[in-house]
Order: C-alpha cells, then structure tokens, then sequence
C-alpha cells in the first residue's frame, strides 16, 4: 500500500514540475439542498452525499451531523490522509494512526446575540495518535509536523482567505 502511495506522489511531482500550469484549478463544488427544516444535503461529485442537520435546540431534528461537525471530521480526514501520504512518502510503515479533532464554540456568535464573539469555533484542537514500529517519536512528531503544513482543511481553517459572496434570487 505505501509503495503504491509513494509512486502516486512522486509521478505528480514529477508531472506538476514539468507542468507547473495545470498545478491551479477550481474546485469541484459542494451545493447543499435544503431537505428538511434545517436539513441540508450536499451531493459529492461521485455520486455520494452527505447529509447535515442542526440540534432541536436551534429548530434542526438533530437528525445529522451539524455542519461544524462535518467541518472538524474533514479536517482530522485531511490531516490523516497527509500523514499517511508522508509516511509512505518517507517509507515509514503506520501500524496505527488516528486523528481527533475538537473545539470550543460559544452559541452567542452563531445566534447573533453578540457581534462581538466569533460565529464559528474559539479554538480548535488536533489530537494524533499513531505507531509505527522502528520509528522514534521525533519521526512520527516530524510526519505529523509536514503533515499539518500541508493539509489543504488545515490550511483553509487556519489561514484567512478570500471569500467571495454571490446572491442569486431563485
């Protein structure tokens, strides 16, 4: 499995430095539908779906994950996938990995009871746990380290970034 990973890699580095032009695309994108009172549906380019909803407290069913969550699950899947990716990379065999991530949200933002407190997560944290036999700490700390720099979800919700905003009356 790494073998295959680390080949991947390398032929697109290999084939992005001989085409530096084809590096920057948009990506696909994610429209949600609106399915239920609070529930929204967002189709993959795949063909699979992922379905979000909001607790009762907030007038959702609390049927789904909320939207935050699926926020923070794309985030640990991100930053897993890089770990994975930079161990095969560095041909360092996972025995195991796992990837947590929380965060500190205060409702008075979402609920616009107070311009002053963020709408979205106070603080977020990342919590790695993985093993890989033959590796010392400071080498799983390092794959961790890469890992995170380069997580696209990790960059997205670390970095401020342009956002554009467009309203279309349907």
């Amino acid at each position: 499995m790494n073998e295959r990973i680390a080949s991947c890699m390398q032929q697109a580095i290999s084939y992005l430095g001989e085409h530096p032009d084809e590096a920057r695309y948009t990506d696909s994108p994610a429209t949600a539908t609106r399915e239920g009172s609070l529930s929204f549906k967002v189709e993959t380019p795949t063909g699979g779906s992922i379905v979000t909803d909001m607790p009762s407290g907030v007038g959702g069913d609390g049927s789904a994950p909320s939207p935050g969550w699926v926020m923070r699950a794309a985030l640990a899947a991100c930053d897993a996938t890089l770990i994975a990716m930079r161990a095969a990379q560095e041909g360092v065999e996972l025995e195991k990995l796992e990837v947590t991530v929380d965060s500190t949200s205060d409702d008075r933002g979402l609920l616009g009871m107070d311009d002053s407190i963020p709408a979205g997560p106070l603080r977020t944290r990342i919590r790695v746990g993985l093993s890989s036999p033959g590796t010392t700490e400071e080498q799983l700390r390092e794959l961790v380290d890469w890992a995170h720099h380069h997580s696209p979800v990790g960059d997205a919700v670390s970095r401020e970034i342009p956002l554009d905003i467009e309203v279309t009356a349907l």
